[in-house]
């Protein structure tokens, strides 16, 4: 799988990642049960087979199942570590003493001594929000552990993409991981064009929209799975916009690796979707020049 290099970071990542979230909660209409010796056993097959794949980006939190996926991707990463990029979280509302409490629980979950991207871990942010961030001890814990070289990069989350714009200038905070998908494109509209202005690494949440699309798309269009698999339009979706590195998907079994690597086997996106019209305007004249 051809790696693709993390905005400013040095981290060579592939462009999917796997997001440890699934792993922790359960979900009968699956049959998904992780909190047994049986789904343990599958989640460490799951992760080995996706880095033997290629895969080598694991997302994870301490807010996933109170740290129970971490503790699953640590049996894996106590004899792989090296095989991968690591990323963690810390909740948003941690002081400085928090924050350094909870990466050293991570660690200790990871079984590792070190986390290649630690990510301050929210959903979107207020004015006050973004100054406790950066002034109220949490960044500052951050960089003290970096430089510790307990974590390797700092990161932040965010459902909004555009109220992690202030966080651009701060040259501390190098990875952003955002929810952008085929139903949800406000970032290209903003969040996309400052973040690309300063290199920073961009990783999609919700890349194939956590099922929503899927599910929408059956009440209204059930003849649409049939054409196309729509879980393939969600991922290639993303992964054909320059200015996001990696997008993260939810694996449980080893089979939905291979499913998803197959996607984009062999394949090049055909458009660079950072150039896509957003605007009404701006498609009328893509389309008056596709006419000339």
């Amino acid at each position: 799988m051809i790696k693709r290099k993390l905005g400013r970071t040095n981290l060579m990542i592939s462009p999917i990642a796997i997001g440890g979230a699934a792993f922790a909660y359960e979900h009968k209409s699956t049959n998904w049960h992780p909190k047994t010796e049986t789904g343990s056993d599958i989640v460490i097959t799951t992760l080995n087979k996706a880095l033997d794949s290629g895969i080598n980006y694991i997302d994870t939190a301490p807010a996933y199942g109170d740290g129970f996926s971490e503790t699953l991707v640590g049996k894996v990463m106590k004899h792989r570590r090296d095989d991968c990029v690591l990323a963690s979280k810390v909740w948003y509302e941690h002081d400085k003493q928090g924050v350094i409490k909870s990466v050293h629980e991570s660690l200790k979950r990871l079984q590792t001594d070190y986390i290649d991207i630690l990510q301050i871990h929210g959903r979107m942010y207020q004015p006050s929000e973004v100054e406790h961030i950066l002034h109220g001890g949490l960044l500052d814990a951050l960089i003290e552990l970096r430089d510790a070289g307990k974590i390797g990069h700092i990161g932040i989350t965010t459902e909004e993409p555009w109220t992690v714009i202030p966080f651009l200038q701060n040259d501390n905070i190098d990875v952003y991981q955002i929810a952008y998908n085929f139903i949800y494109q406000a970032a290209a509209r903003h969040f996309l064009i400052e973040a690309e202005k300063v290199n920073a690494g961009v990783v999609s949440m919700r890349t194939m929209t956590s099922g929503i699309f899927q599910r929408e798309a059956q009440i209204l269009a059930p003849e649409w799975q049939q054409a196309r698999d729509l879980y393939e339009v969600s991922l290639k979706f993303v992964l054909s916009d320059s200015r996001v590195h990696a997008g993260i998907v939810g694996m449980r079994w080893p089979h939905e690796v291979e499913q998803n690597i197959a996607l984009i086997n062999d394949w090049e996106p055909s458009t660079d979707f950072s150039k896509m019209p957003r605007l009404t305007f701006e498609v009328y004249k893509a389309e008056d020049n596709e006419l000339a």
